[in-house]
């Protein structure tokens, strides 16, 4: 009897610490673990959008069929590409020399040049999408610019369609990455690089021995969720290339737009879609093993 009546206060402290959390799981449960169960379901049956009665379960059939896709297999080479291109090597990089040039330029113009670059942020992804269609577009701005430089021009948007979008994704993405560096750079202590010059280490090394050393976790933080979200790209993509022309664009998302909705294989369209979330997970375990600290 003493042991129930000693163990009733340590239960109603537990209930008492995890009851205002409550309303929180409950609404996770709800819209974001329900949702994704079902689909985990859908992507084992060979749900139609239309023309069907009824759905039956098919198992791994619509992994197998993915693997066995030339199309599917195109567009994860496409996203690997537009990811690398534009998240890994374009905002990261570009975020990071933004971030080192602004701590160095005066206050007005870091002003004008941080408005510039999180106007391009703040830009809904499809209006973004429409703007830059119109600057690769073949009567467009980038052609008018080099035809009065006197300089060949094509259609951008045709001949190298994956690099389009790449570098809409950099111009748009890239203010992030110069947030987030720009608040890890601040972190450094002025000491530590003044003392590194006065002993003689030039620019490269000091950015290589010091600053990437210690800003290695925002790196790897800013790594990951820009890939995440480069992984998720859709309306930029869409508005300027629908995937096209032929599938030359078409990375994941919007193979599994075209599969599941203007094809109205939902079942299908779904295991693409869970697919999409393994690569991303496989991304997420790369950089959580890089951020982790040294022994």
């Amino acid at each position: 009897m003493s042991g129930d009546k000693s163990a009733r206060p340590a239960v109603r402290t537990a209930v008492l610490r995890w009851s205002p959390l409550a309303p929180a799981t409950v609404l996770l449960l709800l819209f974001l673990a329900g949702p994704i169960g079902y689909c985990v379901y859908i992507a084992f049956t060979n749900t139609q959008l239309t023309g069907q009665e009824s759905a039956s379960f098919v198992g791994l059939a619509n992994f197998r069929r993915a693997f066995g896709d030339r199309n599917f297999l195109n567009a994860v080479v496409l996203t690997l590409v537009f990811t690398v291109l534009s998240s890994v090597l374009g905002q990261n990089t570009l975020g990071l020399a933004l971030a080192g040039l602004m701590r160095r330029a005066s206050r007005p113009l870091r002003s004008l040049t941080g408005a510039i670059v999180i106007t391009a942020w703040v830009i809904p992804e499809i209006v973004a999408g429409f703007l830059l269609y119109t600057f690769f577009e073949r009567r467009g701005t980038l052609n008018a610019l080099l035809e009065w430089l006197h300089l060949p021009t094509q259609n951008w948007l045709f001949t190298l369609p994956i690099l389009a979008v790449s570098f809409a994704n950099v111009w748009r993405g890239t203010a992030f990455s110069m947030l987030i560096y720009s608040a890890a750079l601040d972190g450094i202590p002025r000491e530590v690089t003044e003392s590194a010059q006065v002993d003689g280490a030039g620019g490269p090394r000091r950015l290589w021995h010091i600053t990437l050393p210690m800003i290695r976790r925002s790196i790897g933080t800013n790594l990951m969720l820009n890939t995440l979200q480069t992984l998720s790209v859709f309306g930029l993509i869409w508005a300027m290339t629908r995937g096209g022309p032929g599938n030359r664009s078409q990375t994941l998302p919007v193979f599994m737009y075209d599969q599941a909705f203007l094809k109205s294989l939902i079942g299908y369209g779904t295991a693409v879609a869970l697919l999409l979330l393994l690569v991303g997970a496989l991304f997420s375990a790369v950089y959580l093993r890089l951020m982790r600290e040294e022994v």
